[in-house]
């Protein structure tokens, strides 16, 4: 026995329904799909969220809020764990490197949840006032790097 030679057991598979045959196959003419109406034209399918004519459920509730498309993301790092990280200079790239960050959207900000025991040196674009005091009363360094700044284009002279 070999696996070309397997085969389901007799009764199991069933012949699919032939539509469309005439009308003496009982499914002629309008195929089981009944006199016009949406669903009797081919390429029918049915809205997302369609509730049967009913108003649907996302336009029934209220709009809220809005979305500011020129928010900027800061991946967040707190001085706690870069005392428990081994080295002693940190920069976006070297973190995203070792696993620490994921991603850097729009830059790294610095901040002072936890203790700080050693002497770093820390290249970020961003430093809480106290996470900065941290850093230097360790006797640390830091350096602030340029934000990224999203080009747009500037108007047309007048003339």
């Amino acid at each position: 026995m070999n696996l070309s030679e397997l085969r389901p057991p007799a009764g199991q598979q069933k012949s699919s329904r032939r539509i469309g045959r005439g009308m003496g196959s009982h499914r002629g003419k309008t195929s089981g799909r009944g006199h016009k109406g949406a669903r009797s034209i081919a390429g029918y399918s049915k809205m997302r969220g369609f509730e049967g004519g009913q108003m649907p459920l996302h336009r029934r509730l209220p709009k809220r809020g809005f979305t500011n498309i020129f928010k900027k993301e800061f991946a967040l790092l707190n001085v706690g764990r870069l005392d428990k990280l081994e080295g002693d200079s940190f920069d976006p790239k070297s973190l995203v490197a070792s696993g620490v960050l994921k991603k850097i959207h729009d830059g790294l900000k610095i901040l002072a949840t936890g203790e700080l025991t050693r002497k770093i040196h820390v290249k970020a674009h961003l430093f809480s006032e106290a996470a900065e005091k941290k850093i230097l009363a360790a006797g640390g360094t830091i350096e602030k790097l340029p934000l990224k700044v999203k080009k747009t284009e500037a108007p047309a002279p007048e003339k």
